[in-house]
């Protein structure tokens, strides 16, 4: 909402600094409203004020002691003018009265700075009605000083509190007061805490470091324990969402809310502050000397390393069910590796899937790719022999945004719930990854256990977030146990109960050639492709496009299915490649394409020229079928003659592909081996995958859907969307091929 003092702030700022470019002091849209490119701008003004040379957004240290030295309280008097100005213009960005924005510091600013200093609780640390360095530094951010949102009230006398006790310390900043846990409140904790046990300036950093352990490990609090260090701990069970009341004096109640938290974060039961309850309420790893019942890793286990895991107290082992790097790479293991299973059941352990590609950033997640998520988890658990009622634990491995989380996570894990919906419920779902993520995801219901990567305690989504209450594994430390042919790394998880993964499994599917699908199975195999198109905008009607879905699924899946189960067998293929491309194209053909086409047959009727475009019901240019079959000859994969890339040939290859839908079909497999090995003489510099095989990786399947359509962004994004759809198809395949 428009505010006209923060247009007037921003007025002033133009107005003054109309050379700002210059100054390195950008204009600012006069538009009332607040942000960080007001605060900016304010915090480069007063820089340069002060007579630093080099601006920068950043209200720091050198700014800090700048201000501490020339004007270390700003009043009524011997200040400059614009100095006053920023302060004025810096209170109405923030709420406040700032007089007139006129340069005099009145009894109206004066009364501000006095509720300002209030608010932020160093009322008492900084008496009086003037501005000082490190109140000039909350000033000009965006950090509230009242509670929003829904904030706590008793979060914020935590907040205020310790602005009030520690401020004075050299490192320790003004922090918002809003009610709200943040990644700057729980890092003003780990400070706070160093400064009570008595660490110098300079000394104490906000990490929670070996001299850190020590001292709380001399301060374990009990039921008439008084001071400072009854008052820290207590707003740590604030933070951490434990109700209790914020004081001095460690009650019973206290120790009753201490057992409660400890109970819940699997802790012995004891209602007393010990180190251990120190470390859960400030890191998210909490006490890593814990023993787990559970671990994860990247390593097959052998009868050696699972009698390792067991004198470690170990139960539930969590593995991958795919590996995204093909071949292995530098952990050839990570995926599931054949007769594992039964050595873990053998042994008396269980296992927890875990499903992750790369998942490294957010365009990683999307509602198709957790679609095709959903779905190759699916086919990945039964090829291993996972039995129904098992949950996977979908991975995200990277430090999620809020807004990421928003716009990208809980959509992908929509899509990975309408998955495993389409496919009966067999699964369930969990989620890994950073506690906000964790909690996120579960409560959109999208989850219904949290696998927490609490080890990664930097992660934004880590630090300052309490432990979602549906964890069923948390990950604290990585650590080597056992010794010869049994040592094995694992990370150590403690488990809550909640998941306790499987004991015994069914006889794994094996890698297999497909075969003609079960008439029995084209049915549901047709609702589920239609369902899936329909989530990403293609209604069975067709719409917009040429054919229905029905048209296109009998024609591209089920009326040429023995001459695709033979170019799968002959090339290795799996047939969902040919018929998720053919598929794809087909419902996309509209009457552009088919106005394009009469162009083409046009121009080479009436002049002999040939005017490449895609066509047919597979979408083929002239241009690709060729050189997809010359290259099929040039290897061995085809019998018959290279063709010249003439006018005649190509327009001669187009109408085959355009007229001939067996004929098409054939190319389909053709162009993906052709891309497989590189597109040759396409002049993309496509790089060179792995042989095709049957067991390409998720990976490997994009990059051959993808190359088939380009390499533009258009061509990545529906490789996005056609990923799912492979996984569609092949779960009917790999059901008529494991009878």
């Amino acid at each position: 909402m428009a505010d006209e003092m923060v247009r007037r702030a921003q007025q002033f700022i133009n107005g003054t600094y109309d050379k700002g470019a210059k100054l390195g002091i950008s204009r600012l849209v006069e538009d009332g409203e607040t942000g960080w490119t007001v605060m900016f701008a304010l915090t480069r003004a007063l820089q340069y004020e002060l007579g630093i040379s080099s601006l920068s957004d950043n209200f720091g240290p050198g700014t800090l002691s700048t201000l501490q030295s020339k004007y270390p309280r700003i009043g009524a008097s011997g200040v400059p003018a614009n100095i006053i100005r920023i302060v004025q213009a810096g209170l109405y960005c923030k709420g406040y009265d700032g007089g007139e924005i006129d340069g005099k510091y009145n009894d109206r600013v004066r009364d501000s700075v006095i509720q300002l200093k209030k608010d932020m609780g160093v009322d008492f640390a900084y008496p009086g009605g003037d501005v000082v360095p490190k109140v000039f530094k909350g000033l000009l951010n965006m950090d509230p000083y009242v509670t929003v949102n829904n904030g706590s009230a008793q979060i914020r006398s935590v907040q205020q509190w310790m602005n009030g006790e520690f401020v004075h310390r050299r490192d320790f900043y003004i922090i918002s007061c809003d009610g709200h846990h943040s990644r700057t409140v729980a890092q003003a904790m780990l400070y706070a805490v160093q400064y009570t046990i008595g660490m110098a300036d300079g000394v104490a950093n906000g990490v929670f470091g070996p001299g850190t352990q020590a001292g709380l490990k001399e301060h374990t609090l009990s039921v008439g324990s008084s001071g400072t260090w009854v008052q820290l701990f207590t707003a740590g069970m604030l933070l951490n969402q434990r109700s209790v009341s914020f004081g001095g004096t460690f009650t019973a109640a206290h120790a009753d809310a201490v057992r409660s938290f400890q109970s819940f974060v699997k802790l012995p039961v004891t209602g007393k502050g010990d180190f251990s309850t120190w470390a859960s309420l400030l890191v998210s790893y909490g006490d890593q000397n814990r023993k787990g019942s559970a671990c994860d890793g990247v390593t097959r286990i052998t009868p050696d390393r699972a009698k390792a895991l067991k004198a470690e107290g170990i139960t539930y082992v969590g593995r991958y069910l795919t590996n995204p790097i093909p071949g292995g790479g530098k952990v050839p293991e990570k995926e599931i590796q054949p007769g594992e299973l039964q050595t873990i059941a053998d042994q008396g352990l269980r296992c927890f899937p875990i499903y992750q590609t790369f998942g490294r950033g957010a365009d990683d997640f999307s509602y198709p790719l957790g679609r095709a998520a959903g779905q190759a988890a699916i086919n990945a658990a039964l090829d291993h022999g996972f039995k129904s009622g098992t949950r996977i634990f979908f991975a995200v491995d990277f430090d999620a945004y809020d807004y990421e989380v928003t716009d990208n996570v809980l959509p992908h894990f929509k899509g990975i719930e309408d998955a495993m919906r389409d496919d009966g419920n067999r699964y369930g779902v969990g989620v890994y990854g950073p506690r906000n993520v964790c909690t996120r995801v579960s409560d959109a219901g999208h989850a219904s256990a949290s696998f927490v990567s609490d080890m990664s305690s930097g992660f934004s989504g880590n630090f300052g977030y309490p432990l979602p209450e549906n964890w069923a594994y948390d990950q604290i430390v990585t650590k080597t146990v056992g010794s010869g042919s049994g040592s094995i790394n694992i990370d150590v998880n403690i488990a809550s109960g909640r998941d306790t993964g499987q004991g015994s499994f069914n006889k794994p599917r094996g890698v297999l050639a497909d075969t003609s699908l079960d008439p029995d199975l084209v049915q549901a195999m047709m609702t589920d492709v239609g369902k899936y198109m329909e989530s990403i905008g293609f209604p069975n009607d067709g719409g917009v496009r040429k054919w229905q879905h029905w048209k296109c699924f009998t024609t591209t899946v089920v009326d040429y299915d023995s001459d695709i189960t033979l170019y799968a067998y002959r090339y290795k293929m799996r047939k969902a490649l040919i018929q998720t491309s053919a598929y794809w194209e087909m419902r996309h053909v509209d009457a552009i394409d088919e106005s394009a086409d009469l162009a083409v047959i046009t121009a080479y009727e009436t002049t002999g020229t040939f005017k490449d475009t895609s066509t047919g019901i597979c979408q083929i240019f002239g241009i690709t079928a060729t050189r997809a079959w010359n290259h099929a000859v040039s290897k061995g994969y085809v019998t018959g003659s290279a063709k010249d890339i003439n006018d005649d040939t190509l327009y001669s290859m187009w109408r085959k592909c355009r007229d001939d839908d067996q004929f098409a079909l054939s190319i389909v497999p053709l162009i993906h081996l052709w891309n497989a090995d590189g597109a040759p003489g396409s002049g993309n510099d496509e790089t060179t995958l792995r042989p095709m095989r049957l067991d390409y990786t998720e990976n490997e399947v994009y990059e051959v859907l993808r190359r088939y359509q380009g390499t533009n962004d258009e061509a990545k994004a529906h490789a996005k969307k056609r990923l799912a759809l492979y996984q569609v198809m092949e779960k009917y395949n790999a059901i008529a091929r494991n009878p």
